[in-house]
């Protein structure tokens, strides 16, 4: 079996509960496409800001069908980000520049400010939630499978929009962002072809 092969088997049977770790990193793209050139001059280390790229790397070696590994829903990642707190972060009350990597010039309720590192950092570089699950604030804005729309309000596990929208679903912050960008309910959208190095992802999967 090739090495990029394997590795990808490691890293979806890795996942926990319905979502992976940490976003996915720069080195395991370069092993699913195999190519040395694309690993010159890249902090491997930092997530994947090319859904497309990675997306159709596995579609060429078949591992995307594989049944149950996708995107996670909206409502997934929120559930997962929160980690049990009903707090505005993870962290608590506040999110500071030693928790995640954010705008640090404009933190969270007129805190004290921080530093601004004006670029994606190491995947797992902070501490994880609860429930061991790395990034769920800043570093990267994280793709989710639904269209945009409104909530219901009254689900507790609501599905996404079965209408089609022209935007998707994008959560958690990057490192341009406010801290208040960063919180856990924080919605933001782009459209599915929008390319960004301050969005990425994290894979999920079926019970």
């Amino acid at each position: 079996m090739q090495l990029r092969t394997l590795f990808l088997f490691i890293l979806i049977f890795c996942a926990i509960t319905t979502m992976t770790f940490a976003q996915t990193e720069q080195k395991q793209l370069a092993l699913v496409i195999g190519n040395a050139n694309y690993e010159h001059g890249r902090k491997l280390k930092n997530p994947v800001n090319d859904a497309n790229l990675m997306a159709t790397s596995l579609q060429d070696l078949g591992i995307t069908k594989v049944v149950g590994y996708r995107l996670p829903t909206e409502a997934e990642w929120e559930y997962a980000a929160r980690s049990g707190t009903t707090t505005p972060f993870n962290t608590g009350s506040n999110l500071t520049i030693s928790q995640a990597n954010y705008n640090g010039n404009y933190p969270y309720n007129n805190n004290s400010k921080g530093t601004y590192r004006e670029k994606t950092i190491a995947v797992g570089s902070f501490s994880a939630n609860s429930w061991g699950l790395y990034d769920m604030h800043g570093n990267i804005y994280e793709w989710c499978h639904d269209w945009y729309d409104d909530y219901s309000g009254n689900d507790t596990n609501p599905i996404g929009s079965t209408k089609y929208y022209p935007i998707r679903v994008v959560r958690g912050g990057n490192w341009r962002c406010y801290a208040t960008g960063c919180r856990v309910s924080n919605r933001n959208n782009h459209t599915p072809d929008f390319q960004y190095h301050g969005i990425g992802f994290r894979i999920a999967r079926n019970q």
